[in-house]
């Protein structure tokens, strides 16, 4: 598996949390500052890449989902 930074990671428990959700939907979930929505979008391609998100398309947007799991111990 391939590791993650520090900023995928963030995505990642944002994703984990929300179930599903577009990137305006991870932005809002960030603390102040909030990264820009392109910044989270080419982050969220790469855990596409990595194959840890994948995405369904939604009307004109896409809904991403986690591909990895956590389970606490």
């Amino acid at each position: 598996m391939k590791p993650l930074t520090k900023a995928e990671e963030d995505i990642m428990k944002i994703l984990w949390d929300l179930g599903e959700g577009n990137v305006a939907s991870i932005v809002e979930k960030f603390p102040d500052p909030k990264p820009a929505n392109n910044t989270v979008s080419t982050i969220v391609r790469i855990l596409e890449n990595k194959e840890f998100v994948d995405y369904r398309r939604e009307g004109r947007g896409h809904i991403y989902l986690s591909l990895i799991h956590i389970s606490e111990p």
